[in-house]
């Protein structure tokens, strides 16, 4: 059985990685991380990583993106491999997470949902077809009223992989009110939209001449994104030092 520490384990997404891991005879949540202890776990929280004495085999990090720092340093100083959740990271951070993987196995997605991993695979081989027959790519994603960041990291991964299927030949388009021009072939267009109680919503849009190709994705529960981490987190344990993503957990 992997044995996982929590990093951040009483927000939202650690709670319910930590309810479905109750139920998976594979892995176990031995200890939790965050400064805000609320009593109600079957495992010990321990308010910073120093004060964690509990051996394990792997860390799942869902927190926010200022605690990253600490938690990146004390992975690459102890060697703990770690699943990387948290959204928000900055280029700086980003980059300190490939460096980190020089020391331990480190696995980091935009989206831990399976699905939208798959996502990412179809929309770049789309690309490759429809772009090339000079379709306009737009990506529209919406949200719940209380995300901070936009566009979602999903929608960047999403652009991203597209680009790299097309040698990087496009530019991203953020906000069309800025400008009165028209459409540049080139770009990528990126529009969030902030909501109600919308869990994630991710359209890619491929619009030709008379037709329109559109790949969407909606997660109705965060439950999607703890089932990936969890999954990563089996997947991790034991890892070579490297970086990884979800693309080598669904292979």
């Amino acid at each position: 059985m992997v044995r996982a520490i929590m990093h951040g384990c009483n927000g939202a997404m650690g709670r319910v990685i930590a309810g479905l891991a109750e139920n998976d005879e594979d892995i176990s949540i031995v200890a939790g991380i965050d400064i805000a202890d609320n009593k109600d776990t079957s495992f010990p929280v321990f308010t910073s990583l120093d004060e964690c004495t509990v051996k394990a085999d792997v860390m799942i990090d869902f927190s926010i993106a200022k605690a990253a720092d600490t938690m990146l340093s004390w992975c690459e100083r102890t060697g703990m491999p770690v699943v990387v959740c948290t959204t928000g990271l900055s280029e700086v951070q980003i980059s300190r997470v490939a460096k980190v993987a020089e020391r331990t196995a480190v696995l980091r997605s935009a989206n831990m949902s399976l699905g939208v991993n798959v996502l990412l695979k179809l929309v770049r081989e789309a690309a490759q077809v429809l772009a090339a027959a000079d379709f306009d790519i737009e990506i529209v994603e919406k949200h719940h009223n209380q995300k901070v960041d936009a566009p979602s990291g999903t929608a960047i991964a999403l652009a991203d992989s597209i680009n790299e299927a097309m040698d990087h030949a496009y530019h991203y388009k953020y906000d069309r009110s800025a400008e009165r021009v028209k459409r540049d072939k080139k770009e990528i267009g990126i529009q969030a939209v902030r909501g109600g109680s919308i869990v994630g919503e991710h359209d890619v849009i491929f619009a030709g001449k008379d037709e329109v190709v559109t790949f969407s994705h909606t997660a109705y529960s965060k439950a999607i994104f703890a089932k990936g981490a969890i999954q990563a987190a089996k997947f991790l344990a034991g890892k070579e030092p490297g970086l990884y993503t979800m693309a080598d957990v669904i292979g």
